[in-house]
């Protein structure tokens, strides 16, 4: 007899729907699993065979053939143990046939029948949503995350035997639901607070615009100056993600099993930082079958990449693509997939190997040579996708000591908000722009109109640093940020003027 179930795969961040097809005939026992299974696929049959013997079921001793269609794309993973035994149930007629009509299933099974999580379940709870199915029967530990999905019911189990129950007419799985409006709620509060920043008005104000634009910023300055302070209260000013940035970070928490247990959605921004010992793979994204690296599980957040030059060369160079494209396309002999990486990097360094080049209050053995071979390790390219690059010195004594704080982050953040409400409006007819980090050269044409004192002034600037057709436009964005948190519809000189003060490598170069 044949059975077909409904289940899903991820490809990427993204799922698709498999037919799970099982074929029970007579014959000398066997069971073969088609469709391009990979390791964890072929190991189930024998998660299969011993969770439906501990649940009180019978496995047949016959020849049964497992197909999952379509056959021609690799399925990986333990998401289908639980369609397999439902298959080979329902094949022998130990359930009812069609009692899982309108829905997919998917869980990993234990030796004793237990239904484990498995990664991916937002993105395949999708799937099912948009392939019009009625719901979703899953692990117990997956539901909150699937349950985001409205319009789909989502059902949770934590054991085989309690699914065979509900088919069977006993009781019934539980319906999920999630209150999406709460969750956003619920991470309003952060655990730090630019207003605990002393100090370093300057910075701060660079924080400001660079989260206001979407900029990638580059902290320079000696120990102890507050640079990984500043960096890790930068997502407290960013704007407040939307449902589908959130839904599209909690797919690709999911796909790289980062979801913490009973987390269903991702709604604050997140904030990686990768120490700098990290491999091209870990940070890119890699393996034999392309997993998301550190730049996809930051999209839509920020990534801080502290001690840069630190960093192996091959690493920062492979930072190039997600940089300015917002993706990053990882190939390998079985596929090639694609992986958004639209973040915000956020970098800092020190001045020379010592770290107190042109500090005033140490002196520095290092000398121009060696300084000049320190600053070498990050290359002309990569400076010039960085969009800024500000000194941070040491903070005195009189303002570590003072009792009044800085700004908070909630004021901050509802500038930033402002500004990014205007860039919104106008790329409104664009796809895939959303802050003027992101424009092209078309988009600095249209939206970066200077008064002619504003243009003379960059003129100038533009012929005494000689800065390269990048760094150009990168001034004229930020120019278009400042004037956009001013209120102001064109570009005037105190604009330009703020923003080639945030390109300090560029003057420090002549």
């Amino acid at each position: 007899m044949l059975a077909r179930i409904a289940s899903a795969a991820v490809l990427g961040i993204d799922a698709y729907l498999v037919d799970v097809e099982t074929d029970i005939a007579n014959g000398l026992p066997s069971f073969v699993t088609v469709g391009l299974p990979q390791g964890a696929v072929k190991e189930g049959r024998e998660r299969v065979n011993a969770a439906i013997h501990n649940a009180g079921f019978t496995f047949p001793l016959k020849r049964i053939t497992v197909n999952l269609a379509p056959a021609d794309v690799r399925k990986d993973g333990s998401a289908f143990d639980l369609p397999i035994a439902l298959g080979v149930l329902m094949a022998t007629e130990q359930i009812k046939p069609g009692a899982l009509a309108g829905y997919a299933v998917l869980g990993e099974l234990g030796l004793d029948g237990e239904i484990r999580p498995v990664r991916g379940a937002l993105s395949m709870a999708v799937a099912a949503r948009q392939a019009g199915l009625a719901g979703v029967i899953l692990p117990a530990a997956n539901v909150r995350e699937a349950a985001v999905v409205a319009g789909l019911d989502v059902r949770g189990a934590a054991t085989l035997g309690q699914v065979l129950a509900h088919l069977d007419g006993g009781p019934p799985l539980p319906r999920a639901e999630v209150d999406v409006e709460a969750l956003f709620a619920a991470h309003v509060a952060a655990d730090v607070d630019f207003a605990e920043v002393k100090g370093q008005e300057h910075a701060k104000r660079a924080l400001e615009v660079a989260a206001a634009g979407g900029h990638n910023i580059l902290m320079v300055g000696p120990p102890g100056g507050g640079k990984t302070m500043l960096a890790r209260r930068l997502p407290t000013i960013l704007p407040e993600m939307s449902l589908a940035e959130a839904l599209e970070t909690t797919k690709i928490h999911s796909v790289a099993g980062l979801l913490a247990p009973g987390e269903s959605l991702i709604a604050v921004r997140p904030f990686r930082s990768p120490h700098h010992t990290i491999s091209d793979a870990g940070l890119i994204g890699g393996g034999s079958y392309p997993r998301p690296g550190e730049v996809s599980v930051a999209h839509n957040g920020v990534l801080f990449l502290d001690e840069l030059p630190e960093f192996r060369a091959n690493v920062l160079e492979a930072l190039r693509q997600p940089l300015e494209d917002g993706t990053v396309t990882i190939s390998r002999a079985a596929t090639s997939l694609s992986y958004p990486a639209r973040f915000m990097m956020a970098a800092a360094m020190n001045p020379c190997p010592c770290g107190y080049y042109g500090d005033s209050a140490r002196s520095c053995p290092c000398g121009p040579l060696l300084v000049q071979r320190y600053r070498s390790r990050l290359s002309g390219p990569l400076l010039d996708r960085i969009d800024m690059h500000i000194d941070v010195p040491a903070v005195r004594y009189r303002e570590l000591a003072a009792e009044r704080g800085g700004e908070p982050s909630a004021a901050i953040r509802e500038r930033c908000a402002r500004a990014r409400a205007v860039q919104r409006d106008r790329f409104a007819a664009r796809t895939g722009i959303f802050a003027n980090a992101h424009m092209a050269p078309r988009d600095i044409r249209a939206h970066c109109a200077l008064t002619s004192a504003a243009d003379g002034l960059l003129r100038t600037a533009i012929a005494r640093l000689s800065l390269s057709a990048r760094a150009y436009h990168r001034v004229l964005k930020l120019a278009r940020t400042i004037a956009d948190l001013a209120g102001a519809a064109r570009i005037e000189p105190a604009h330009v003027s703020e923003a080639i003060q945030y390109r300090s490598l560029d003057r420090l170069a002549r």
